[in-house]
């Protein structure tokens, strides 16, 4: 067994209690998903920083400009960061993922009010926490927020590629596109945003970055010991903070359901 395999089955319960939450069976209707995106849009956002943090370890973004340890790490973030944070939108026009996110929150009357104010807020890393102190975030949301940035200003960019690559979640686009389907024709094309952005996502993940993200955790660990038990260690820590926050969605999706629908 290698190491990668290692840090994969000492994460599988996690991952698997991930995959099998029973968010995804209380997510019936767009109601739902407005309550969900307000949520998640956090995990947009922090998905952003981690990858921002590693283009800043992994490439040169600094003045002389010097090759990469290793340009093939290099463009496999630098590929993700134009696919991220200079995609095209459903009419060309060049988005975010985040601002693509945002306006699909507005097609469906999702708030947007409490990450725009959140993201606006906040200048610099030295402030972060002090900043997510005082936002209106429940505390599954801000823990998710705390441990994301926690681990960014460590500097180790081993654990920031833990995070980023052991800490996400992989059924939000084809759960989204099922819940619009069973929605009918009239919300498929009611909420046109949405479907281009989860269509998007899902053609932009494609099968190559699995395999470059581990070969990238490799890279960075060697043969490291050390490193390697914190990968193990960041990786159940971020998947621990993204089940809480996925409980926390739960439950408010079923306080502002009848109470016989309450599965």
């Amino acid at each position: 067994m290698n190491r990668i395999e290692q840090v994969e089955e000492h994460i599988s319960k996690l991952r698997e209690e991930l995959k099998n939450h029973k968010l995804y069976t209380n997510l019936s209707d767009v109601e739902d998903i407005k309550i969900f995106m307000e949520k998640h849009i956090y995990a947009v956002w922090d998905f952003m920083s981690l990858l921002k943090a590693l283009q800043h370890k992994l490439t040169c973004i600094s003045l002389p400009w010097k090759p990469s340890k290793n340009a093939k790490t290099a463009r496999f973030i630098n590929e993700i960061v134009l696919g991220e944070e200079t995609d095209v939108n459903e009419n060309g026009i060049p988005k975010s993922h985040f601002e693509m996110y945002i306006e699909a929150m507005n097609e469906v009357g999702a708030s947007t009010e409490k990450i725009l104010n959140l993201v606006s807020s906040i200048n610099s890393m030295q402030d972060i926490f002090d900043k997510l102190n005082r936002a209106n975030l429940k505390k599954a949301e801000k823990d998710f927020l705390e441990f994301t940035f926690k681990i960014i200003l460590s500097g180790e960019t081993h654990k920031i590629a833990a995070a980023f690559t052991f800490g996400r979640e992989d059924l939000i686009p084809d759960m989204f596109i099922e819940i619009i389907n069973k929605s009918g024709d009239t919300n498929q094309s009611q909420f046109p945003k949405l479907s281009y952005y989860l269509n998007r996502h899902i053609e932009l993940d494609g099968d190559e970055h699995g395999p470059l993200s581990l070969e990238m955790i490799s890279e960075l660990c060697g043969n490291d010991e050390n490193k390697w038990n914190d990968v193990i260690n960041v990786s159940r820590e971020a998947l621990e903070k993204r089940i809480d926050l996925w409980d926390e969605i739960t439950k408010e999706i079923n306080q502002k359901k009848p109470a016989y629908n309450i599965a």
